[in-house]
């Protein structure tokens, strides 16, 4: 039997659709929870009830160097009071660079665009970092 080792984290992809993006250093927010309500019956005591009520999905964080300025101007737009839903695909290779988890991010829009600190005594790469807000998401 062959022995299968994990993915490794850093052979991703990010496509934002229809913006040219660029490559990105860091994803994070991947992530879905599902709540639930606890019920207790009449007459069993030992144990409650659990019932799926709502899954969430927290935002999407993007970071990369600072290049050009189209995750800006989706952002100036959300301002202006032009919001522009894209999906964002997220893709995850393995060691030969085929996909082996392929996320889509439905309906994002951007809702916290930063860039790290200005510091004259380093030598650090400017990062930018965009959060975006979404409808869901599912893995394909």
């Amino acid at each position: 039997m062959n022995r299968r080792d994990p993915y490794q984290g850093f052979r991703f992809q990010i496509e934002v659709e229809g913006i040219t993006v660029g490559g990105f250093s860091r994803v994070k927010g991947i992530a879905r929870e599902t709540r639930y309500e606890t019920y207790r019956e009449g007459g069993v005591n030992d144990f409650e009830h659990k019932l799926a009520t709502l899954t969430t999905f927290g935002n999407l964080v993007l970071e990369r160097g600072l290049l050009a300025d189209s995750l800006w101007t989706w952002h100036d737009d959300v301002v202006g009071g032009t919001v522009q839903r894209h999906k964002i695909t997220i893709a995850l290779r393995d060691e030969t660079g085929s996909d082996v988890w392929r996320w889509y991010v439905d309906g994002a829009f951007p809702v916290k665009w930063s860039i790290s600190d200005f510091d004259a005594a380093g030598s650090q790469v400017t990062v930018e970092s965009v959060e975006f807000a979404h409808h869901g998401m599912r893995k394909a």
